[in-house]
């Protein structure tokens, strides 16, 4: 469980909270004295010590950690409903610790949990038309449905609207936030920030509380964006975009999948789309089932992550970690699964569950990327840690 803000040190928040200590300073200091407490006990001479510092910038580390009032920030994360997940937590997400410039800590107000580690960003133009809000919200409640955590930024336009569609099929939702969560920015989405943090999502920040949003912010954000997500999907983006910052840095930098939703040829609003998919930045996705194949890929990922952060991952089939979570469809394939006790062909699958072979297919790639089932070339077959597990079966059953 992640700890709450009365439970960290004076130590760990005047690190955290230290204006000058980003990621790689973090990374720096703890690697060298091991822990907040010892940091915190370093004298101007140890800190300058270190290789890339010098005298300089090491007083003025001193200076800032020293400044940092720690019982400010806890009244306002109490005020605020709001708790912090240092990066040494296990309740930090295992895929956004996995990316170079993960934040020391992120500031949660809501839930976070091993769900979320399946996940896609859905980000695109804050000008958006009228096309690039209904598939907004169409791809948000279609991939939330699926069983997908959908992340983006609360941001008016593409970002809201798939908030809004996950919502509508009671999905989850997380939205990254450009400032402190003791702000709501924008103004005009705070009663669809309350309703993600009541249906069980959540705003994250990786800034103090009383931060306002500045411009500046919003870039360094779209890595969270991203580090947060198995995949990112753009709709619509200008070819200046927010967007296109998300979708290069998933792609160059964090070696997630990018893909786009095509728009008309003429339209400004899809000029960055159809750039990236003519460049080779992202794959064409026309519905939710071109999506949940193209994650299939991202499945590496989510193992390398957990296994990093010391999660059990079966050997042959990957993270089991979701069981509590599985849609209805899904139980019901790996129930016929469990009654064959031996690898199905899809068609089969298909006959017995009466499943369209759209969404069966669909159903079978999230099942893989969870490592419920495994495919090859005799069929699909339960995964390694199911095939002793009694699959349960619905009510109406």
């Amino acid at each position: 469980m992640a700890q709450n803000a009365r439970e960290l040190t004076d130590a760990q928040l005047r690190m955290i909270l230290a204006p000058g200590i980003g990621p790689a300073t973090y990374r720096k200091l703890i690697d060298a004295f091991g822990c907040p407490d010892v940091v915190m006990g370093a004298t101007v001479k140890d800190l300058a010590a270190l290789d890339g510092l010098g005298s300089t910038v090491a007083t003025s580390l001193r200076r800032a950690m020293d400044s940092v009032e720690p019982e400010l920030e806890r009244d306002a994360m109490a005020k605020g409903g709001a708790r912090l997940i240092p990066i040494d937590d296990d309740d930090y997400p295992p895929l956004l610790a996995a990316i170079d410039s993960a934040p020391p800590a992120l500031w949660v107000r809501g839930e976070v949990s091993q769900r979320d580690n399946l996940s896609i960003a859905i980000v695109g133009s804050r000008r958006c038309t009228t096309y690039g809000r209904e598939q907004a919200g169409r791809f948000g409640a279609l991939l939330a449905q699926a069983g997908l955590t959908v992340i983006s930024g609360g941001a008016v336009g593409i970002d809201g609207e798939a908030h809004r569609g996950a919502l509508r099929v009671k999905g989850r939702t997380i939205a990254v936030l450009g400032c402190g969560l003791s702000h709501c920015y924008p103004e005009q989405h705070e009663q669809l920030f309350e309703r993600i943090v009541e249906h069980g999502g959540a705003m994250v920040s990786e800034y103090p509380m009383q931060t306002p949003p500045r411009a500046t912010n919003f870039p360094r954000r779209n890595r969270i964006i991203s580090g947060l997500s198995l995949g990112v999907l753009v709709i619509e983006a200008a070819r200046r975009s927010g967007a296109l910052i998300t979708a290069r840095l998933a792609a160059a930098d964090h070696g997630r999948e990018v893909m786009a939703l095509p728009g008309r040829v003429d339209s400004p609003a899809s000029a960055g789309c159809l750039a990236a998919l003519r460049d080779g930045l992202a794959a064409l996705v026309c519905d939710h089932t071109d999506v949940l194949n193209q994650l299939e890929a991202a499945r590496h990922l989510l193992r390398g992550a957990v296994e990093a952060r010391g999660g059990d991952v079966p050997a042959e089939t990957g993270p089991s970690l979701f069981d509590n979570t599985l849609t209805e469809p899904q139980q019901a394939i790996m129930r016929t699964l469990a009654d064959s006790g031996e690898p199905m062909l899809v068609d089969q699958i298909a006959a017995s569950t009466q499943l369209p072979m759209s969404r069966l297919m669909a159903e079978l790639t999230l099942l893989q990327i969870r490592g419920c089932v495994a495919r090859d070339h005799r069929g699909v077959r339960l995964g390694t840690s199911h095939q002793k597990q009694a699959i349960p079966r619905a009510e109406a059953q």
